[in-house]
C-alpha cells in the first residue's frame, strides 16, 4: 500500500514491511457490488517481534495491549466504508493511533499537596457550628 508514512509518534512510524493485510468480504450497505468486492480490511502487526519500535516502547505495548495480542500480533479491523482503499487508510490511521497510547510514557505521579492551615480550621470551625446548630433541634431542652 503506497499510503502516507503513518506516524506513531516523533520519528517512528509503522514499517510498510511488517504490515500484514487481509481482505474479506464486509457487511453492510453496498447492493450488488458488495457481493463481489473484498472490502473490509484486518491489518496485523507482529508487535512481539518489530524492530520499528524502540525497545522500551516495545515493551510497554506488550504489556498494555496484552489483552488483544494474538502470540505477540496486534490486529486491526476496518469495515466502515464501502471502498477498500478507504477502509484500508482507517485501518492504518486506527493501528498508529491505539501503538500511539500504547507506547506513551507513564503520567507522572500525583504530588499530595498541604493543606493550609486556615482553611482546615474553617471546616472545622464551620462542623462545631453545624453541630450546635443540631445539637438545638433536639427536643431535650424544651419546655413544652
Amino acid at each position: 500500500m503506497p499510503g502516507p508514512p503513518y506516524v506513531i509518534r516523533g520519528s517512528v512510524s509503522l514499517p510498510e514491511a511488517e504490515l500484514m493485510w487481509r481482505f474479506s468480504r464486509s457487511s453492510g450497505p453496498g447492493g450488488q457490488h458488495v457481493n463481489t468486492t473484498d472490502s473490509q480490511v484486518e491489518l496485523r502487526f507482529d508487535l512481539a517481534r518489530t524492530k520499528a519500535l524502540p525497545p522500551v516502547w516495545q515493551e510497554r505495548a506488550l504489556e498494555r495491549l496484552a489483552g488483544r495480542l494474538v502470540d505477540g500480533v496486534v490486529a486491526v479491523r476496518a469495515s466502515e466504508h464501502r471502498s477498500q482503499w478507504r477502509n484500508r487508510e482507517t485501518a492504518a490511521v486506527r493501528l498508529a493511533s491505539l501503538l500511539a497510547e500504547a507506547t506513551a510514557p507513564p503520567p507522572r505521579p500525583r504530588r499530595a499537596s498541604k493543606i493550609p492551615r486556615g482553611i482546615n480550621e474553617r471546616r472545622l470551625r464551620e462542623k462545631k457550628r453545624r453541630g450546635e446548630t443540631k445539637r438545638g433541634r433536639s427536643g431535650r431542652d424544651r419546655d413544652w
